[in-house]
């Protein structure tokens, strides 16, 4: 059973707040925008969770970022309880939120509450996130009964991307916002706590954040909704695909790593590492005692 960590200074070194569920749904009573990022690992997490950051999320996303695989659908239960263990050892401040993999919620309502058990009891995450709107009603409705917090997700929902026909922008019909609107209203009154809006034309996800009681937090999305959220690996430059046009770069860190590792295998091929400073020798009295063994 996972334990979950005690708060930590933050960067201001003051200790800082937990953040719940309630301080999410706060926020937008008070009309402050919520962040989130994703995490896969125990640096990462902790690197957020100095930086304030409100909602941590271990998204199924690392399938593509960290596991190498073509898209979010191979991603096991597995492995993802291995990832939010790992971030929740990092994590002592943000509300940590896991998603629930390809195949692990689809079939059976029954064994999907299993599956969100597991995240919970067996990983530390404090909510889960599910792909689908009305769909998704049954499933939302049982797992906020059993007092599992649910984070809802419409629009370009990569689990679905071959019944969607690719990674494409969702609501740009008439018919097609409508539909947004119903799943984002259905959602609400199943019991999510949250609802990620992502690839949809702002001005849906602009009514939506409007009509709902809950917030709405965007992934390309536009600018109306109270969160935004980006995978980590897009927001430092360590991703190798293409990158979507909601993703703002803030660093390169890419070109860095690059770099050192390029200096790396320079220094050790010419011998200049390690150095001095990179080495530790023997005392001085054992050193003479080793030397004149070896004159023997």
């Amino acid at each position: 059973m996972s334990t979950l960590p005690t708060a930590r200074s933050g960067q201001n070194g003051r200790e800082t707040k937990k953040v719940t569920v309630p301080d999410i749904l706060g926020k937008k009573t008070r009309g402050e925008k919520i962040t989130c990022l994703t995490a896969y690992d125990y640096p990462t997490a902790r690197l957020l969770d100095a930086a304030g950051v409100d909602i941590i999320l271990v998204g199924d996303s690392l399938g593509m970022v960290v596991l190498g695989y073509e898209n979010t659908l191979p991603v096991t239960m597995e492995e993802m309880l291995h990832h939010t263990r790992a971030v929740r050892r990092g994590t002592a401040r943000a509300l940590l939120v896991a998603d629930m993999p390809f195949g692990s919620f689809q079939l059976e309502v029954n064994a999907a509450v299993e599956n969100a058990v597991r995240f919970v009891k067996e990983a530390g995450a404090e909510a889960v996130k599910i792909e689908g709107g009305e769909k998704r009603l049954e499933l939302i409705a049982r797992l906020v009964e059993n007092d599992i917090p649910v984070m809802a997700h419409i629009g370009l929902t990569p689990q679905s991307v071959h019944a969607l026909g690719g990674f494409k922008v969702q609501g740009k019909t008439l018919e097609a916002a409508d539909a947004l609107l119903r799943d984002a209203r259905a959602v609400e009154a199943a019991g999510a706590f949250s609802l990620v809006l992502e690839s949809i034309p702002a001005e849906v996800a602009e009514r939506i954040t409007r009509e709902l009681r809950i917030p709405t937090i965007g992934i390309g999305a536009g600018p109306a909704c109270y969160g935004q959220v980006l995978v980590w690996h897009d927001l430092v430059g360590l991703s190798f695909g293409v990158e979507p046009k909601f993703a703002r770069r803030y660093a390169d860190l890419r070109t860095l790593l690059e770099q050192a590792i390029g200096r790396f295998v320079a220094d050790v091929t010419s011998g200049n590492f390690p150095g001095e400073a990179e080495t530790y020798h023997l005392p001085v009295e054992v050193r003479e005692q080793w030397a004149a063994r070896a004159r023997r």
